[in-house]
């Protein structure tokens, strides 16, 4: 258990009921890329936006998402710390100071800063990727991977098959750019147990799936966790507009910024089960053999599938 976290336990228990302090630090939004992250931090920036606001006016822009959520790979608050640009650094410097860029987003931020990430929480080059000295917790989605396969080749701009590829891929790091430092994602399977391995009461998980089920029921139990007690209607409002046709117009009418120059658009279809139509059997025995371990975990390998394994 990371320590910090043990150590918010203890606490708890020795405080005297009423006493605890206000939460603080980070609370991590982690997805594998293409998993909801996206959707879940847009519910959020509305939720909030409206019981702070008591808006009914319009809902929050996905350009401005970082009023409300913030990203951890911004490659100004590293070339601050780092002294040049972090083109010019190596990887195991950025590694180094990762945690201090990290726990300077908690300093700035008044209460919890909502933080999206798609670090799987792994060792980099022997420094945490996720400084749990500054976190709170963390909303962790998985999706099914068979899905992901189809959304990530379209994000990537890549066939499926490169997609497949790379989603199995163990200790997989993205690039940096002049405006980003590079994520440790591992492959599909490695980043979601390295979040999940071990259930956490300041880890709350979502399937993908269930947040399209029953909205109303996932985002509900989502909102109890923060703590958050909005209003039926506040809640509706909230999922209304961030469901997934409202974010799909809002990207048509003003475009997208976190959309990659690689995607036609960032939001496509936003179902699930889309690989029945699109991948080979091919493609799907690959996944499965790759990923079935954690499929089975959360329910994706169905008794359909089991005889891709023999």
């Amino acid at each position: 258990m990371p320590a910090s976290i043990e150590r918010d336990e203890r606490r708890d228990r020795e405080e005297a009921p009423g006493t605890a302090a206000a939460p603080s630090g980070i609370l991590w939004i982690a997805s594998y890329p293409k998993s909801g992250n996206t959707w879940t931090r847009a519910f959020l920036n509305n939720l909030l936006k409206i019981m702070q606001d008591d808006d009914a006016g319009a809902p929050q822009s996905i350009n401005r998402m970082t009023e409300y959520t913030l990203w951890d790979i911004a490659a100004k608050p590293y070339e601050r710390h780092l002294g040049k640009p972090v083109a010019e650094a190596d990887r195991a410097e950025i590694a180094r100071i990762r945690p201090a860029v990290q726990a300077e987003i908690a300093e700035r931020t008044e209460g919890l800063a909502m933080v999206k990430t798609h670090h799987a929480l792994v060792s980099d080059r022997g420094v945490p990727a996720i400084n749990f000295a500054v976190t709170s917790g963390a909303i962790y989605i998985v999706r099914n991977p068979l899905d992901v396969a189809i959304s990530y080749a379209h994000h990537l701009g890549s066939d499926i098959d490169y997609a497949i590829e790379e989603m199995a891929l163990r200790n997989k790091e993205t690039g940096v750019s002049d405006k980003s430092v590079y994520e440790i994602y591992g492959s599909w399977s490695q980043h979601v147990e390295s979040w999940t391995r071990a259930p956490h009461r300041a880890i709350h998980v979502m399937r993908y799936e269930d947040m399209l089920a029953d909205p109303a029921a996932a985002f509900g139990a989502l909102a109890r966790h923060l703590l958050l007690s909005p209003s039926p209607e506040q809640l509706a409002t909230a999922m209304e507009r961030s469901s997934f046709a409202a974010l799909k117009q809002q990207e048509d009418e003003a475009g997208f910024s976190e959309k990659p120059d690689s995607a036609e658009r960032f939001f496509r279809e936003g179902r699930a089960d889309q690989w029945r139509d699109r991948l080979t059997p091919r493609q799907v025995r690959a996944v499965v053999t790759a990923h079935h371990q954690q499929m089975r975990r959360f329910g994706y390998l169905t008794d359909e599938l089991l005889p891709l394994l023999e």
